[in-house]
């Protein structure tokens, strides 16, 4: 392992895998997580929504609660061999929410009303950045745990790709906010106040109705005192998240004409944050493809027939076509290069035209990784 990819699956406890919907994300996480297990690592894979041949691959299941290893078979043929391991695990905001609640509530019976609590059990809809908490809550519990040598995070997809940072702030402004208060008992003391406070409740009452307005309430006030704890970790994880030791961050994006001004925002954002950007991977590219060989008049022999010709003409004419594509990656691949700077670093991965999202395709791409 000799690459710029190498070294980051050699040496850093955490990979994050950021980008937009569709350019090949959840797949590049997976080939990087493999290529690590096979050199030795210990490694999760922490994956949003595969898509189902990749789920089908990875023996991953919705509604799993614990991460699950590669079958022998499939670990085999991966040649992944002790001391090197790979499990994967599909996150699922509403278990990892349960089991937040479980795991910080004082009483259980609390955790179990919490749970059952109408409004509760839809905050993934209601709560913008709830997606983003919960897989920053399971990269933390994982990393407290020191299971895996490597975790391997496929973000929610965004075209702003480090938007699942902002999960946790976006909850805590919402729990902080005037909307929370509007909810929350009055503890305030005084006729007028209290006045106003019941006056209030009546008003939420007929707008949102009186067994809904029960169920925020019920849910505003149980969900308060575990907040605080919550907001904790969520420093804690981007503390950790800083540390150029433990964590490197890479964008992952398509040779489409946006690439470049999502690569941009996204090494100025990583600035902005001081988090500790590893590099670009310019993804289904034909960046490597440019020495090519060209069709050329001997491929028929020294007599083509008509028929013959009439094909390596239009072989030619495809041929350009291709070249062309090649020579327009490789100039956003130099973009990506210099966008990355000197500590970073910029690579392109191939194209499978039928996807990667079966087992020899990924150990494929796993090879070009190492």
């Amino acid at each position: 392992m000799t690459g710029p990819l190498s070294a980051l699956i050699r040496d850093r406890r955490v990979i994050i895998c950021c980008g937009a919907g569709g350019v090949g994300k959840t797949t590049t996480a997976t080939a990087l997580a493999l290529a690590a297990a096979r050199g030795g690592r210990k490694v999760l894979a922490l994956t949003i929504d595969p898509s189902k041949r990749l789920a089908e691959t990875l023996g991953v299941e919705r509604n799993l609660r614990e991460p699950v290893s590669l079958s022998p078979e499939r670990l085999a043929a991966a040649g992944i061999a002790a001391p090197g391991g790979l499990e994967t695990w599909m996150l699922d905001p509403q278990l990892i929410s349960d089991r937040t609640i479980s795991g910080l509530a004082d009483d259980p019976r609390e955790a179990a009303r919490l749970k059952e609590n109408r409004i509760y059990k839809q905050i993934s809809r209601m709560v913008a950045g709830m997606q983003e908490y919960t897989a920053m809550e399971a990269l933390h519990g994982f990393l407290k745990e020191e299971r895996y040598d490597l975790i391997v995070l496929d973000t929610p997809p965004s075209r702003h790709a480090l938007d699942f940072l902002d999960g946790p702030r976006r909850l805590e402004r919402f729990f902080d906010g005037r909307i929370f208060q509007l909810f929350k008992p009055s503890e305030e003391s005084g006729f007028i106040r209290q006045a106003a406070s019941k006056l209030i409740g009546q008003v939420l009452s007929s707008v949102f109705g009186e067994s809904n307005y029960r169920d925020l309430q019920e849910f505003f006030v149980a969900f308060a005192p575990l907040f605080s704890i919550l907001t904790h970790n969520a420093g804690d994880m981007f503390r950790r998240l800083s540390d150029p030791k433990d964590c490197g961050f890479l964008l992952v994006c398509s040779p489409s004409s946006e690439a470049i001004v999502d690569a941009l925002h996204f090494r100025d954002k990583t600035n902005e944050l001081d988090l500790p950007f590893a590099g670009f991977i310019l993804n289904r590219s034909m960046a490597g493809e440019t020495d090519r060989v060209m069709p050329h008049a001997g491929l028929f022999g020294p007599d083509p027939s008509p028929l013959q010709r009439g094909a390596l003409q239009k072989l030619l004419r495809l041929a350009h076509i291709e070249q062309a594509e090649a020579a327009r990656h490789l100039i956003l691949l130099n973009d990506l290069t210099k966008a990355a700077g000197k500590a970073a670093f910029a690579t392109a991965l191939p194209n499978f035209p039928s996807g990667a999202n079966d087992l020899s395709t990924l150990v494929e791409l796993a090879d070009v990784v190492d």
